[in-house]
């Protein structure tokens, strides 16, 4: 078929012309030469395209048929060849972005609106889900850009830090007071309820290894999916949720929610942008990484 691309071009130009003299003309072709390819085409096909007469020539009943697709082949080729030349003019291009919801709630939404300000002409579209998903994703190149908490399976993708961030567990005060009063004989680990991202999220992954290493075993745990439902579920008394300081900072502020000591030191994690290593210089991708600016 690719092969006999210019033959359907030939094709549908005498189509729409109706006539091959014209046909020649519109494509800057003889008279012959638009014959011959006709021929050729028709003999390929195993079939006859046009009914010839000295007014000019006609579809048959095949070539109406194979007219039809050709004429829609051929608009879809100038309809993108114009939203490419669209896009050359006015700098049109996309973004693809994946990210966790809690992410993007937090991190990327306040960037992403001065983004889009600067940049109204790029189509930006955002996939929400797992840091594992955003990874698997990049490698298959459906993404341009993830935001993700940090990992060690970047393999060959390039990781830009933007932020630091700082796990710790929070809970009502009078969550632990009624703790302490019903579970006087027993350690917190073991008498509270602990709300915890589910265990495929890099977040609880890394809490996990930690709470591990520092032999603290956790009796009663409590999946929840999202982030925001631990902040919320904890507000409401509902047990101990392990969270994002710096996403509860207004909460802690209030004295709505306060940090639970663990005995532990949790050590602060880096998020950031991460992309395929060959597309940063791409022109989208780098003004999207140079949005962000590292905080510490």
């Amino acid at each position: 078929m690719i092969d006999h691309l210019s033959l359907y071009h030939i094709f549908y130009i005498t189509a729409e012309c109706g006539n091959i003299s014209r046909a020649s003309e519109r494509l800057y072709i003889s008279q012959p030469a638009v014959s011959k390819s006709l021929q050729k085409l028709e003999d390929s096909l195993n079939t006859i395209l046009f009914h010839r007469t000295s007014r000019g020539v006609t579809l048959t009943e095949d070539g109406l048929l194979l007219y039809r697709h050709v004429k829609d082949a051929f608009s879809s080729l100038e309809t993108g060849e114009e939203l490419l030349n669209r896009k050359h003019r006015l700098g049109i291009t996309r973004m693809r972005i994946g990210v966790s919801t809690t992410l993007c709630k937090y991190i990327l939404l306040p960037y992403l609106k001065e983004y889009i300000a600067e940049h109204p002409h790029v189509k930006v579209t955002i996939s929400c889900q797992s840091t594992y998903k955003t990874l698997e994703l990049l490698k298959e190149r459906k993404i341009d850009v993830g935001l993700i908490g940090e990992t060690s399976r970047k393999e060959s993708l390039y990781f830009y830090p933007i932020r630091y961030i700082q796990d710790t567990f929070v809970s009502t005060k009078a969550y632990l007071e009624n703790l302490k009063i019903r579970s006087e004989d027993a350690t917190i680990f073991s008498s509270a309820a602990f709300m915890m991202l589910d265990e495929e999220n890099i977040t609880r992954q890394w809490i996990s290894q930690s709470l591990q290493e520092h032999h603290i075993e956790l009796q009663n745990i409590l999946e929840v999916s999202t982030m925001d439902l631990l902040i919320e579920f904890a507000k409401i008394g509902l047990g101990i949720a392990c969270v994002i300081r710096e996403f509860v900072e207004r909460e802690l502020n209030e004295g709505t929610l306060i940090e639970v000591n663990m005995g532990l030191e949790l050590e602060r994690r880096r998020i950031g942008l991460i992309c395929n290593e060959e597309d940063r210089q791409e022109t989208a991708v780098s003004e999207f990484l140079e949005k962000f600016q590292i905080h510490n």
